[in-house]
């Protein structure tokens, strides 16, 4: 069997995919170890922080939740705050579906795992198998860095007895101010509704309860997220 020079080349793409993949996947999970802590400090159960991390893995999604918990703030407050930020992903799921192509109960799986950094490996590839090969990636090893991480931190946090005596209780804002800083020091729209939502929360956090002012500062991305979702419609119908 001749192998040809065009075959080299995929070879290449997906293997550079595959490292691209890792290279996000293992390096943003282990900032699960602040999750675990901040979770715990804020009140919850090590049995809670892993299971949410199983179930939600959306990282801002989580930190926004477990911010508000730790500040006194409702749960459906909490929740509902967390549902707006990881309201993106479904509009990353519409511009993901015609490059994936994924058929069936794979879907779901696949779903599950549209997050910022799956979406930014798969559509910086130059063609559909190794979007696919970087989407793989980079969930596989972002899941599972992620849930291993949040668990040690999670069990180091409880270990500890007093989480606030030590700092950890900061560990909430102060991750999710990491979360949101690539968004500020970014240029564009996306500089302007991190800093429109900073300006929200900060104006209304004397005035609301805990909770409230951040789902007022994640509401600032929805005139955004509208249009970018209009947009992702558009491309996937021009799309050959």
């Amino acid at each position: 069997m001749t192998v040809t020079e065009s075959d080299v080349e995929a070879a290449r793409r997906r293997s550079a995919a595959m490292r691209d993949g890792l290279g996000v996947g293992l390096g943003v999970g282990v900032s699960g170890l602040a999750f675990g802590a901040a979770a715990v400090a804020a009140g919850l159960s090590v049995a809670q922080a892993c299971a949410l991390s199983l179930v939600a893995f959306t990282g801002a999604s989580q930190f926004a939740l477990v911010g508000v918990i730790g500040g006194g703030g409702a749960l459906v407050t909490g929740t509902l705050g967390a549902v707006l930020l990881g309201g993106r992903n479904a509009l990353y799921g519409l511009r993901l579906a015609d490059l994936l192509r994924v058929r069936g109960l794979r879907r779901l799986v696949c779903a599950h795992v549209v997050i910022d950094e799956t979406t930014a490996v798969a559509t910086a590839q130059p063609d559909r198998a190794s979007a696919r090969i970087g989407f793989a990636t980079t969930a596989v090893s972002l899941y599972l860095a992620w849930n291993l991480s949040t668990l040690l931190g999670a069990l180091g946090a409880a270990r500890v007895g007093d989480p606030a005596a030590f700092g950890l209780d900061a560990l909430g804002p102060a991750a999710f101010l990491a979360l949101l800083w690539p968004r500020l020091a970014a240029g564009g729209t996306e500089r302007r509704v991190a800093a429109a939502a900073a300006v929200i929360a900060v104006a209304a956090t004397p005035l609301l309860p805990a909770g409230v002012p951040i789902m007022l500062a994640a509401a600032a991305a929805l005139p955004v997220l509208l249009r970018s979702g209009r947009g992702a419609r558009t491309d996937a119908k021009e799309r050959p």
